[in-house]
C-alpha cells in the first residue's frame, strides 16, 4: 500500500512539472473596431446578434427612459468591454449579475462584468437608462432631433448613441426588436414590420412594436415619434409597405410627398429587377415635419425624408436613391467608412438608371455633362478614400457614379449588371470592400481593371476625357440633372 502511495505521489509531481502554461488572463475589449476614419466607433472583443430595445418617451420633456437587452458572443477572454452610448445609465447586468460601469471619452460606456467572460461565451447584457437625448453632445453634435410634436433618431454615421447602447459600427450587424410607449394619439415608426398590434399600457399610454428580422447596421436603426398619418399596402409579392407622413406638413408639401413616397413599391420593384430580389421583409418611407430633418437617410426598410425634398413638387429621384441604398449600404454595408462610395456612388448611379427609364437623360449624357462642367476642386477629392471630413462630399456621389459608368462602358451592359447583382447576392447581410468589388468585376468581365479604378477612385485630379467625349464640341444638360442635384445637395 505504501509503495502504491509513493508511486502515485511521484506521478502527480511529474505531471505537475510538465503541465501546460497558464492561460493568458482575460483582457479588456477595445474601445473601437479599428475604422481608419473613426477609430473609436464600435468596440472589439464581442459580436452582437440581437438588440431588444424597450423605451418610454415623454414628448413634452423630450425625456427617454428604457432598457436595452443585447445578445452577443465574446470573441476573446474579456475582463471588460465597451458600449457606445451617451444617456445616463442606472444599471448594467451581464449574464444575470450586476456589473460595474464607468464613462470613458464622450461616448464610451466601459462595462466590467462580475465574472470574466470566456472566448466564445454567450453574453446577455441588460442596460437600464434615462435622459434627455437632445441635451447630450458627442463627437461635437447631437444626433437626436427634437420636433414640435416628438423626436427623430436619424443620422449617419452616428445616431444610436442617443437612444440605445450598441456596438456602433456597420461591421457588426444584428437583428432588432424595438418597442416604444408614448402618450395615446402619438405615433411611433421604426424599421421592419409590426410583429404585434399596438397595446394600451397604463392609463393614457400606448406601446408600439417593430421588428427587423434581417441583420441591420446600428446607424440604420431609427425611431420617429410624433403626429403622423400612416398608410399601409402590400406589394405583388406580399411584402408590407408602410409609409408615414407628418401631420405638420403643409398641404402642398403633403401632396408632393405622397406623390413620391407612395411610389415606393413601384420603384423598389424596378430596382429589384436590376439589382436582385428585395432583401428585406418590409418597404416604406417616412416624411418628417418641416424644419426638422435636413437630409434623407436610407434607414433599413424605411428611409426617412426631409420635407425639403418636396418643396418644389414631387421628387421620385430621392425615393430611387434611398431605396437603392437598401441593396447598396443596407443589405451590403461598408466594412470601413472610407469606402462610403460603395453606398453613395451606387445609389447615385441608380438615379442615372431611373433617368434613362424616364427618358430624362441617359447615363452617357449625365456622365458627359458632369465631366465637362464640374469645377476643378471637385476632382481633388478621391471618392475611394475621401478623408473623414469628406465622406459625404459631392465627389463621393457623382464621381462614384462616374466610376461605375466607366466600368459599364468598359465591360458592357451584360457583365456590368451581372456584377451588380452578384455583388448584392454574395455580400447580402454582410459587408464589402472596394478591393472585393474590383476582384468581382475582374472575375466576371475577364478584364484587368486596376487602372480604371485607380484613375476614377484614387487619383486627386481630373481623368483624361474618354475618347467618345473628347470628340464632342458641346454637351447638353439632361432634364434630370437638377432633380438629381437637389437630392445630393440635401445629404
Amino acid at each position: 500500500m505504501r509503495r502504491l502511495l509513493v508511486a502515485f505521489t511521484a506521478t502527480v509531481l511529474a505531471l505537475a512539472g510538465t503541465a501546460a502554461p497558464a492561460a493568458a488572463a482575460p483582457a479588456p475589449g477595445g474601445a473601437g473596431l479599428g475604422d481608419e476614419y473613426f477609430p473609436d466607433y464600435g468596440n472589439s472583443g464581442y459580436d452582437v446578434s440581437h438588440y431588444d430595445i424597450r423605451l418610454r418617451y415623454y414628448p413634452e420633456q423630450d425625456r427617454l427612459t428604457g432598457t436595452t437587452t443585447i445578445l452577443a458572443t465574446a470573441e476573446q477572454d474579456l475582463s471588460s468591454f465597451n458600449l457606445d452610448f451617451v444617456l445616463d445609465v442606472a444599471s448594467v447586468q451581464v449574464n444575470n449579475r450586476p456589473a460595474t460601469f464607468t464613462r470613458q471619452g464622450d461616448h464610451e460606456l466601459v462595462v466590467k462584468p462580475a465574472r470574466a467572460i470566456a472566448d466564445g461565451q454567450a453574453l446577455t447584457v441588460v442596460v437600464t437608462y434615462s435622459g434627455v437625448p437632445s441635451n447630450k453632445v458627442a463627437a461635437g453634435f447631437t444626433a437626436w432631433i427634437r420636433t414640435p410634436d416628438g423626436a427623430l433618431a436619424v443620422g449617419e454615421p452616428e445616431e444610436a448613441w442617443w437612444w440605445f447602447p450598441s456596438n456602433d459600427h456597420p461591421s457588426d450587424k444584428a437583428t432588432f426588436d424595438v418597442s416604444v410607449a408614448v402618450p395615446d394619439g402619438v405615433e411611433v415608426i421604426s424599421n421592419g414590420v409590426q410583429p404585434r398590434a399596438n397595446t394600451p399600457e397604463l392609463l393614457g399610454w400606448t406601446r408600439w412594436y417593430w421588428r427587423s428580422a434581417k441583420p441591420q447596421a446600428t446607424y440604420l436603426a431609427f425611431i420617429t415619434i410624433g403626429q403622423y398619418d400612416i398608410t399601409r399596402d402590400v406589394t405583388a409579392d406580399g411584402t408590407p409597405v408602410i409609409n408615414a407622413y407628418s401631420q405638420l406638413l403643409p398641404e402642398d408639401f403633403d401632396a408632393a410627398a405622397r406623390s413620391s413616397v407612395e411610389r415606393t413599391a413601384e420603384i423598389t420593384d424596378w430596382e429589384s429587377s436590376i439589382f436582385g430580389p428585395w432583401p428585406f421583409t418590409a418597404r416604406g418611407g417616412v416624411v418628417a415635419p418641416p424644419g426638422t430633418l435636413t437630409f434623407a437617410l436610407e434607414n433599413q426598410t424605411r428611409p426617412n425624408y426631409s420635407a425639403n425634398f418636396f418643396r418644389g413638387g414631387s421628387n421620385p429621384y430621392v425615393v430611387v436613391h434611398e431605396n437603392a441604398h437598401q441593396f447598396f449600404g443596407d443589405a451590403v454595408s461598408v466594412a470601413q467608412w472610407k469606402e462610403i462610395w460603395l453606398n453613395e456612388g451606387f445609389a447615385s448611379y441608380a438615379e442615372w438608371l431611373w433617368s434613362e427609364k424616364q427618358g430624362e437623360g441617359t447615363a452617357d449624357e449625365l456622365f458627359d455633362f458632369l465631366y465637362a462642367t464640374e469645377p476643378a476642386d471637385f476632382w481633388t477629392v478621391k471618392p475611394g478614400d475621401p478623408g473623414p471630413a469628406n465622406v459625404f462630399d459631392n465627389a463621393v456621389y457623382d464621381r462614384g457614379a462616374m466610376t461605375l459608368h466607366q466600368l459599364r462602358r468598359t465591360v458592357g451592359d451584360n457583365d456590368f449588371f451581372e456584377i451588380l447583382r452578384t455583388w448584392v447576392a454574395e455580400h447580402r447581410y454582410g459587408n464589402g470592400t472596394t478591393a472585393e468589388f474590383i476582384a468581382l468585376s475582374e472575375k466576371i468581365s475577364g478584364q484587368q481593371l486596376d487602372e480604371l479604378f485607380q484613375t476614377w477612385l484614387y487619383t486627386p485630379a481630373k481623368p483624361a476625357a474618354p475618347a467618345a467625349l473628347a470628340a464632342r464640341k458641346s454637351v447638353t444638360q439632361p432634364t434630370s440633372l437638377d432633380k438629381i442635384r437637389q437630392v445630393h445637395a440635401a445629404h
